[in-house]
């Protein structure tokens, strides 16, 4: 069975989650990105062996979206933690 912990309820079974995929950085000026660049940005994936950073989803939860390190042959997940705060998150408006 397949562990998944929360950074906000703690460890669970995995079928309270649903994958977000692979971390994959957005293009950092998108107007100035080339057509090939954003195929590649969308469609592209490296399927690494090893060690992998991933989204998930506590659907059955909190619905906090959360990184996870995860090897993709063993399936086990060596540590989780909160996606960085970017820029105007949380901010509210006046």
């Amino acid at each position: 069975m397949l562990i998944l912990s929360c950074p906000n309820c703690g460890p669970r079974n995995a079928s309270e989650f649903r994958y977000g995929g692979e971390v994959n950085p957005r293009p950092a000026d998108p107007q100035a990105t080339s057509d090939e660049a954003w195929a590649s940005y969308l469609y592209v994936r490296p399927n690494r062996l090893g060690l992998q950073s991933e989204w998930w989803y506590h659907r059955a939860g909190c619905g906090l979206w959360f990184l996870a390190e995860r090897h993709t042959y063993t399936g086990q997940v060596s540590k989780t933690w909160l996606p960085p705060a970017t820029e105007g998150e949380g901010e509210r408006a006046a």
